[in-house]
Formats: C-alpha cells, sequence, structure tokens
C-alpha cells in the first residue's frame, strides 16, 4: 500500500503531460493538434498559449494549415486574423474513418437505411426537417394551437437530426471510394493494362 503522502500532486502530473507532450512534439504538430479540436473562430495568440509556443510560430503554422485547407480564416476583432477547423477537413476527417471500419458494401446498406429512416420521420411528421418541425410546433405554441397534435419529443429531433448527419458523412465516404477507385483505374490504364 503506498502512502498517499508520496504522490506528487494532480497539477505536477499535469505538468508532467504537458511537458511530456512539448518534448514529443513539434509546434507544428501542437498546432495542429489543437486547432483540430476548434471550431470556432480564434486567434492565433489563443492557439499559441494552447499548443505552448509563441504567437508567431502558432501563426506561421495556422497559415500553413489554411494554404493545405485544414483551417480556414477570418477577419476578426480590431483586424487579426482568426482561425478555425475547416469543415472540409472535418468532412474528409469523418469519410476516412468511416472508410477504415466499415466495407463499401456495408456503407451501401447503411445509406439505404438512414434515407428510409429520414422518410418515415418526414411521413409521421409531414415536414422535410427537424428544424421546419420544431419551427411548425413554435407556431402552433404562439398561435394557441399547440393542442391539434402530439408534443414532439426533444429526443426524436435529436435522433433525426444525428441520421441527417451521419447519411452526410456516410454519403462523402461513398463518394471518397467512388473517387479513390476510379483513380485507380486511371492509375492501372497509364502502366498499359486494361481497365474494367
Amino acid at each position: 500500500m503506498s502512502d498517499s503522502a508520496d504522490a506528487p500532486p494532480y497539477e505536477d502530473v499535469n505538468d508532467a503531460v504537458v511537458e511530456d507532450w512539448i518534448d514529443e512534439t513539434t509546434p507544428y504538430e501542437r498546432v495542429r493538434q489543437v486547432i483540430a479540436h476548434i471550431y470556432a473562430p480564434v486567434t492565433a495568440d489563443r492557439v499559441a498559449d494552447q499548443a505552448h509556443t509563441a504567437t508567431k510560430t502558432a501563426r506561421k503554422h495556422l497559415d500553413a494549415l489554411a494554404d493545405e485547407g485544414f483551417v480556414t480564416t477570418a477577419p476578426g476583432d480590431h483586424g487579426a486574423t482568426t482561425y478555425r477547423r475547416s469543415p472540409e477537413s472535418l468532412v474528409v476527417e469523418q469519410a476516412a474513418d468511416i472508410l477504415e471500419h466499415v466495407s463499401t458494401d456495408e456503407l451501401v446498406s447503411r445509406i439505404t437505411d438512414m434515407r428510409e429512416q429520414l422518410e418515415a420521420y418526414r411521413t409521421e411528421h409531414g415536414v422535410d426537417s427537424p428544424e421546419e418541425l420544431t419551427v411548425e410546433q413554435t407556431n402552433q405554441t404562439l398561435t394557441g394551437t399547440d393542442g391539434e397534435g402530439p408534443e414532439i419529443d426533444p429526443a426524436v429531433l435529436q435522433e433525426w437530426q444525428t441520421t441527417r448527419r451521419n447519411l452526410a458523412f456516410a454519403n462523402a465516404a461513398l463518394s471518397i471510394a467512388n473517387a479513390e477507385r476510379f483513380v485507380d483505374g486511371d492509375r492501372q490504364s497509364t502502366d498499359g493494362s486494361l481497365t474494367a
């Protein structure tokens, strides 16, 4: 049994983890790891603070990541540039993750199931999206006619939104898989072999 007095304070453990992270990564890698999880615009100062590097260094790497399409930039307060993870890089990352874990045949089956589920939501509720359903319900409440239909379960709205988002990622993954198949086919045809 160890003596709790010998254990380092919790903050020391965190400091040790941060020091290891700094020792084992380059400033570029730390900036990329930090911005990979930021979806709202932030300044280079904030990224630098979290990545434990200088603001000038963070800005240089953020600009390089913007050139690569990994982040987007926008003008911020007082003329400062802000940075955030680009939606395109997130879609590509999610699609690649799907393709790593799901076969193309299984992906096609899941896409079919999700499309059927979305159609069931539309048929059941008489609107095309969960946002329209929320607006319709709000309008009924405001006009005093909210007794005409059943109360919408927030879990149903969440499931509808999640299914729609998952379908978008699955479609992106399938598109990438198809594009890769054509690229591989084009590569084979330049070698003089026949493509199917």
